[in-house]
């Protein structure tokens, strides 16, 4: 497919990151340009040969679609010399530290990180005229919601320094958006992203000890790790572990690109014919605009026990557990009521808990 003129370029910050990769692959499959940028401080370069060949088909007539520079999304020097090297439609930032438990211990590193590279990109962006973004927020700026399943109203109670940093750019955000007057900013809170690319080419991949269930469990099973600790079974839920809101990563990353495509009028393809007019294509059902916030997940809860037995059950891979005490900062049950995004951009998950299972032990089998 030889891209058009009228093909879209989009900005990624964390590109090479689980959830960041497989947005550029849904970006490079709808028919836009990707450039991506990535400090790879908890990735590997690796993945951008791999996303070039799940991309092989839509790359082969014009490799120019993607491009990748290992920039710092705090380094707004960097940032606004690529962003005047062409013209960029929008910004999906995924940029930052994630780890609930390290965000105790490193809270500077994470203000930095989180706040000070988003303030840098919107810097950066402000001097190229760049004014749509899409912020990968996180379900844990609702904290212990008061209840469920949490809509986009809840109020913000965070629990922990990486949710603090989240709701922070969350309101810096709000702020910039609505100082520029015509800005567009999409906020999107999503649960627990898990699984992989079904091409088993990439997925979740972190560095030293996950702080993630699903790679711990993986790792659990393929012999890496000895035990998954189950941080607490006195909660009250219905079998005493935490209870989340599990969502297929490639379900997340296509929520993104309608996004996007909804911030830029389009449908959820790029437009690559001058031929196909946006309203003839199955898309957003509204045009967003200003500020928009939204829950990415499947509005169904599954417990920390339910998941493990699901594993066992769908890779017939044994995962040995330990008993261990609450972690700090952990709430008890949390999962989303995603309507808002199904209305704005008739989007909404269609993963199972089966296929997120099999698709991380796929990934997990690839693996060294």
């Amino acid at each position: 497919m030889t891209t058009s003129p009228n093909c879209k370029t989009v900005l990624v910050t964390g590109a090479t990151g689980f959830i960041g990769s497989h947005t550029v692959v849904e970006l490079l499959e709808a028919g836009y340009r990707v450039r991506m940028v990535d400090n790879l401080c908890n990735s590997e370069a690796s993945v951008l040969e791999r996303i070039e060949r799940i991309a092989h088909e839509h790359l082969t007539h014009d490799p120019k679609r993607l491009g990748f520079w290992p920039v710092d999304v705090r380094d707004s020097q960097a940032l606004e010399a690529l962003l005047a090297s062409e013209p960029i439609d929008g910004v999906i930032h995924f940029a930052g530290l994630k780890a609930v438990g390290e965000s105790f211990s490193q809270a500077p590193n994470y203000w930095d990180n989180n706040v000070g590279g988003t303030m840098a990109l919107t810097q950066a962006m402000a001097k190229a005229h760049v004014k749509r973004l899409v912020f990968s927020s996180s379900a844990t700026v609702y904290g212990q919601a008061a209840s469920l399943p949490v809509s986009e109203d809840a109020p913000t109670q965070v629990t922990n320094p990486y949710g603090r940093t989240k709701l922070v750019c969350e309101q810096f955000l709000t702020d910039w958006c609505h100082a520029s007057g015509d800005g567009q900013v999409a906020l999107l809170r999503y649960f627990n992203p898990v699984g992989a690319h079904p091409s088993a080419l990439i997925g979740e991949a972190p560095r030293g000890v996950p702080n993630n269930l699903m790679p711990f469990v993986t790792q659990v099973a393929a012999g890496i790790r000895p035990a998954l600790s189950i941080f607490g079974r006195d909660y009250p839920t219905r079998d005493g572990t935490c209870i989340r809101d599990y969502i297929h990563v490639s379900d997340l990353a296509r929520g993104h690109v309608a996004t996007m495509a909804a911030m830029l009028g389009l449908g959820p393809h790029a437009v690559t014919s001058p031929d196909i007019e946006p309203s003839t294509q199955n898309g957003p059902i509204q045009t967003l605009s200003g500020l928009t916030v939204m829950n990415f997940g499947t509005g169904q809860g599954v417990s920390v026990q339910e998941l493990v037995d699901t594993f066992e059950r769908v890779t017939g891979q044994r995962v040995p557990t330990l008993d261990a005490p609450r972690r700090q900062g952990d709430v008890a049950e949390l999962y989303a009521n995603p309507q808002r995004a199904h209305t704005l951009l008739n989007w909404r998950a269609t993963q199972t808990l089966e296929s997120m299972c099999r698709d991380a032990w796929a990934w997990q089998s690839s693996l060294p």
